[in-house]
This record gives structure tokens, sequence and C-alpha cells, in this order.
């Protein structure tokens, strides 16, 4: 039942997702540029009035552009501007955050990712609700025995070795959640018509922004605010002093900025590979037609290994970005110096 109940949510976010978001066409200069705009995180929009035809019927100004009152598609760039499902107003030097910038003023708008972000909650609920109960008394289901042995080798084999007894206890909980969290969103991109919320460098920076605040943070609650400072720099000459503390105080930051960056790169450049192999389809169908549909079986057999090789960067992303994560906060709670 978990596993069935598992699969609704995947499903309905999927579909929720391809309701509330405007469609890409062939309006963009090139095929390529079509299928990379799936990569593009894309704010959620009402849903089509009882009057609008799907894809399968005429164009509508969701899909194509303004129709005017001959009923001929307007031009590519006049495209008709869709309300956000969702806007909260925001001041104006947060500029950088706004989501609809066809109205004045800053609009913070839902957007797809935000789909998934809830989906992977759901089903991350699901898989794990019924985890302290098979641990207590041995009996669960087949998605339960598989979701505690992962639980398991998160805290022998991943936390444990890089932060020790002490600090495994007070920070397992948040570790194994941010692992989990982060695999469930990155298997979530590999659906049909999904997104991938670690795909977006705001949802990664902000993964980073919590593994940079737990190092300053609780380093500073170990230490105190001088002795963190202190012990950033081993022991060197005095003079070598001040450029060290420059070298520390920079690495300190650039840790965080590593992992974003990382988890970000590798989701990003897999999809884009993807969607690429897909392209080459439609590129050589229009430029060689016969010969270039004959050619289709090549691209599709690259695409779905680059599918299955994606599938296990998802879970070695979320295993990386945990693991360094969990050695960084013990770096700065109890530095090697």
């Amino acid at each position: 039942m978990r596993a069935l109940l598992m699969l609704a949510t995947l499903v309905a976010a999927c579909y929720a997702s391809y309701k509330l978001t405007p469609h890409h066409t062939a309006n963009e200069d090139t095929i390529f540029t079509t299928l990379y705009m799936h990569v593009v995180p894309a704010a959620l929009v009402a849903p089509h009035a009882e009057g609008d035809v799907d894809h399968g019927g005429a164009p509508t100004p969701r899909d194509h552009g303004p129709v005017d009152e001959h009923g001929a598609v307007a031009e590519a760039g006049h495209a008709a501007h869709d309300e956000p499902l969702f806007a909260i107003p925001l001041p104006g030097f947060l500029s950088a955050f706004d989501g609809d910038p066809h109205h004045e003023g800053v609009q913070l708008v839902l957007y797809n990712l935000q789909i998934f972000q809830l989906g992977a909650l759901v089903m991350l609920l699901l898989a794990f609700s019924g985890v302290p109960g098979y641990l207590r008394t041995g009996r669960g289901e087949w998605v339960t025995r598989r979701a505690a042995g992962f639980c398991l080798w998160v805290r022998d084999d991943l936390v444990e070795p890089a932060m020790g007894p002490d600090l495994t206890r007070k920070f397992l909980p948040l570790l194994m959640f941010v692992f989990f969290f982060i695999a469930a969103q990155n298997l979530m991109g590999l659906a049909p018509m999904s997104a991938t919320p670690t795909a977006s460098i705001f949802v990664t920076a902000a993964l980073a922004l919590i593994t940079f605040g737990i190092m300053i943070i609780g380093g500073m609650m170990a230490q105190g605010p001088v002795g963190f400072f202190k012990h950033l720099v081993p022991d060197v000459p005095l003079l070598l002093w001040p450029l060290m503390f420059v070298i520390e105080l920079a690495g300190l930051v650039i840790k965080p900025v590593a992992l974003m960056i990382r988890l970000f790169a590798n989701m990003t450049g897999g999809h884009l590979v993807v969607l690429s192999f897909l392209a080459l389809i439609f590129f050589f169908a229009e430029r060689f037609q016969s010969v270039g549909m004959a050619l289709s079986p090549v691209w599709v057999g690259f695409a779905v290994f680059i599918m299955i090789i994606e599938a296990f960067v998802a879970l070695v992303q979320a295993y990386i970005f945990t693991m360094l994560s969990a050695l960084f906060i013990s770096a700065a709670i109890h530095p090697e110096h």
C-alpha cells in the first residue's frame, strides 16, 4: 500500500506540474532551446479557462500567443501573459526574487519546483512513517524494511564515520533528512513531465546555507566566538598568521559554495545531456528527413543510457552532499589543529 501511495504522489505531482505551468512550444529559435527550457523553473499559472482548447485542438493564447480577430496566432515573443496562480508582493530591494516581471513591483510566486518539493516530503512521510515501529517490533512491509535499512546505512556508514558517536547523536536526524530529501527530489526529477528542484541554484543554495549556518553557530557554541576564529588557523609562524587567517576564512565560505554548485551542476548537466540527445532526433529529422529519422533509435538509446546513469548520480549526489556536510560540521565544531 505504501508503494502505491508513493507512486500516486509522484503521478499527482507530475500532473499538477503539467496542468499549472506554461507549455513550451517550437516558437523558440531551435528545438534545443525549446527542450532546454524544461530545465528552467516555471512559475505556476492559473489553469485553462473552460473555453480553452487543449493541445490536441486549436492553438490557444497560453500555448502559442494571442489570437487576433481573424483567429490567427500572433508572432512569437508577443505571447499573452498568464496570471500567476499565487503571488505575494515584496519590497523593491528584493527584485532578484521577482517571479512575475510582467507586473509592476516585485512578486513572489510559486514555481513547479515547490510541487515536487512537497511531493518529496509526502513520499518521505509515507516511506518512513513505519520505520520506528519496524525497528521496535521487527514487523513491517517491503517499503518499511528497505527504508529502515537505508536509515541504518546512513547512520553507520555515512554520518558516524565522519562525525563520531557524540556528534552523530546530535546531528543524525538533520543529516538523515537532508540525504533522503535530496535523493527524493533528484529521483522525482527523472519522471516524465516532472521538474528537479535540485537543478535550481536557489534550492541548492538554501541547502548549503543550512550547512554553513550550523558550521558557524555550532562552532561558536562549542569553542566560543573568539576560539572559533582563533582555531581556524593551525600553528604557523606569526608572520604567516594574517595570510593564513584570510585563506582559512575564505575556505570557510568556499565549502558551502562548493556544496551548492556541485549538486546544482551535476543535476542540471545530466538533464541537459538527455535533452540534447532527444533534440537530435528532431534536428536530424528536419535536416535529413528519412535518414535522420532512421538515426532516432541511436539517440533514444543514448538518452536512455544517460537516464540510467542519472538515477545512479541522483543517489551519489545525495550521498556526497550529506557526507561533506557531516565533515564540514564536524571540523567546525571540533577542529583538528
